[in-house]
């Protein structure tokens, strides 16, 4: 495996993204939810254009034909042919109906072990005898160097060994590659899964913000612990009542989302706890065991999840101490909490909202609503 020496969560190395964060919500957002779905035209690997898990994806995407040999969407930072290997990538676990988690997945190995280039040896460059997009060995069985510099081969042989870790639509993207690839930096990969839904979303018209329930696949779906493609889910149930920064409430910099008392909260994605206490009110007093009220000030009980590519996630106005500490490790969907009224509430609701560059200040937040709808994991309730 190639020797990535990058890091994915903690604040000591930050990687700046705000720009990056801003580029995908506007770019995922133009793949609208209208019908259809995309199906893959890709006549060198006997693609199936009848494939009903190609081609419905329950309500997302426009519908239509991709042919690889044609024109790719641009992907900052990517060429087309790399581009072209993603597709490639995409289309071996449509028709091996791996559910489109698998395909975000692998696609972010890719990312993260080639670039999205079908690599051949590298000489002293190279890690022992790694060849292709997945840099996998042939001295570790995965086939031939002739076989694993073939994109589709390749990626067949990654998807046939994701499908057998148990449990692997419900682990990180870090933990279910690693699983996979044994790499020497298993970290690495996590900060590849941003550009990786993107790219799937723009290869198969939305499938990265599609969820598995039960024995079929629905568009924006993701909440109740169902998560998306993508890694994300809404973190509790019900609608957006009071808005990020609205005219009334310009320094209000998440949403409140009403739900009765003792619904639990979720982590929204994978990562690691940075604060979970009880927020001082304005007087500086620590009375988060009661209900508060209007003017009181602070938080209550909350939680700061810190998440790869340095998103942080907050959960306030929690009804007790959280279900978690700090330097705990949580998984998208675990429970954290519940709701309740602590700290400066009017009545029980979460109050959530979303950072970027791991900056907890207001200056770093940004509107939940567009950021969890581009995921496939939307606030219920919300435009």
């Amino acid at each position: 495996m190639n020797d990535a020496k990058n890091g994915v969560i903690g604040p000591r190395r930050p990687i700046r993204v705000a720009a990056l964060a801003t580029a995908l919500t506007g770019a995922l957002l133009l793949l609208c939810c209208t019908g259809g779905a995309g199906a893959f035209l890709l006549t060198e690997l006997g693609g199936d254009t009848d494939d009903p898990v190609t081609n419905s994806l329950e309500g997302c995407g426009r519908g239509g034909v991709i042919d690889v040999r044609g024109k790719m969407p641009r992907i900052d930072g990517y060429g087309d042919s790399q581009i072209r290997n993603a597709a490639i990538i995409i289309k071996v676990g449509a028709d091996m109906k791996v559910p489109p988690r698998g395909w975000v997945i692998a696609v972010a190995t890719a990312m993260q072990e080639s670039r999205l280039s079908n690599l051949g040896h590298l000489g002293s460059r190279n890690d022992h005898d790694s060849l292709g997009l997945f840099q996998q060995r042939p001295s570790q069985g995965w086939g031939t160097p002739e076989q694993l510099q073939d994109p589709a081969y390749a990626a067949r042989k990654f998807y046939e060994k994701l499908v057998t870790v148990k449990n692997w639509q419900q682990m990180s993207l870090t933990r279910a590659a690693q699983r996979v690839q044994r790499s020497a930096f298993p970290d690495a990969y996590a900060k590849h899964e941003p550009v990786a839904t993107k790219i799937v979303d723009a290869l198969a018209d939305g499938a990265a913000q599609t969820v598995e329930i039960g024995n079929r696949r629905a568009c924006q779906a993701a909440a109740r612990g169902n998560i998306a493609a993508s890694g994300w889910t809404a973190p509790i149930p019900g609608g957006v009542g009071s808005g990020f920064r609205t005219a009334e409430r310009p320094a209000h910099n998440g949403v409140d989302i009403a739900a009765p008392k003792g619904t639990l909260i979720r982590a929204a994605t994978t990562g690691r706890v940075i604060v979970s206490r009880c927020d001082p009110d304005s007087r500086g007093r620590e009375s988060c065991n009661v209900d508060g009220y209007p003017g009181k000030g602070g938080c209550g009980w909350f939680v700061d999840i810190l998440h790869a590519n340095d998103y942080i996630t907050r959960y306030c106005h929690m009804i007790r101490k959280p279900q978690v500490i700090v330097g705990q490790s949580v998984q998208a969907g675990q429970v954290i909490g519940e709701v309740g009224s602590s700290g400066n509430s009017s009545g029980p609701h979460l109050h959530f909202e979303v950072h970027v560059s791991a900056d907890r200040s207001s200056r770093g937040a940004v509107d939940p609503v567009p950021f969890m709808r581009s995921r496939g994991a939307p606030l219920n309730g919300a435009p």
